[in-house]
């Protein structure tokens, strides 16, 4: 009887997260096969929801890469991204050991830098504005990055904080004793040691701003284009192309998705670190 309830109770939650797979995918698997369709399949009544083979429309992602410019905002948006990535994980590794181990500013010194993490983007995007016109930075890649980084900097910092706190400062004091100075033993021992968390910080700023749109339009006009600049301009006054900007969508996840797949081993031990205490 009791083997009947743990098979049954595995069934129930077998078939449970079947139906949470098919929810979550059901929008990507949309986009990709809407990606393929003609303006008419698209606005078709009942809808095509599997184009047949021999009707698959290419030329969406031919449109997507060259007329609409898909392929120069995802090079804007790699440039960026990756920029803002490595700005944020080398600035907040430092900023993440002073805290964890020195307790600079205080007891809640740490929680206040991750509040501002709470401030909405919208809030500070005139006065950021403004900034970056006197400065004359607008449409560049500089204003993105600082200005992603602004927002991306205490995420960073506190999680790589918990990943430092997790290490037995023995190892550093073990260091010190052999003559080794605090940026020493922060290079050779602590950096090495939290690499998973480094990898973890490196991905979840990528992502926050390759999605980031606000400052991208606001701060960005001819010269630098990040993607989700292109897929809203797809969406005109008196047409909205989707069949193109399913495919721009497509063509935005793969660096992403390859991402994610390359650095899959650091993500799982970054994510585990510190769940099991001795």
């Amino acid at each position: 009887m009791r083997r009947g309830n743990i098979r049954l109770k595995k069934i129930l939650i077998g078939i449970v997260l079947t139906f949470a797979l098919i929810f979550f995918l059901f929008p990507m698997v949309w986009m990709f096969l809407t990606s393929f369709k003609t303006q008419a399949q698209v606005f078709a009544s009942p809808p095509v929801f599997i184009p047949p083979s021999e009707q698959w429309n290419f030329n969406n992602y031919t449109a997507a890469l060259m007329d609409s410019g898909a392929l120069n905002g995802i090079r804007d948006s790699m440039i960026v991204s990756l920029s803002t990535a490595v700005v944020s994980v080398s600035v907040g590794a430092l900023a993440a050991y002073s805290l964890a181990r020195y307790r600079l500013g205080g007891e809640h010194f740490s929680f206040w830098i991750l509040s501002t993490r709470m401030f909405p983007p919208v809030a500070s995007a005139i006065p950021l504005f403004l900034i970056f016109r006197e400065l004359n930075l607008q449409d560049t890649y500089w204003v993105l990055i600082v200005a992603n980084a602004i927002f991306n900097l205490p995420f960073a910092i506190w999680l790589l904080k918990g990943f430092i706190e997790d290490l037995p400062v023995e190892l550093e004091e073990s260091a010190f004793i052999d003559g080794s100075s605090v940026f020493g033993a922060f290079w050779r021992i602590t950096l090495p040691l939290i690499s998973p968390g480094l990898v973890t910080a490196f991905l979840f700023t990528f992502v926050f701003t390759w999605n980031e749109f606000l400052f991208a339009l606001l701060l960005t006009r001819r010269t630098v284009r990040p993607v989700t600049v292109i897929v809203q301009s797809l969406a005109g006054g008196h047409e909205i192309l989707w069949a193109q900007i399913a495919a721009t969508g497509v063509l935005a996840i793969i660096p992403g998705t390859f991402l994610v797949l390359f650095l899959q081993r650091y993500i799982v031990r970054g994510l585990t670190m510190g769940a099991l205490k001795s």
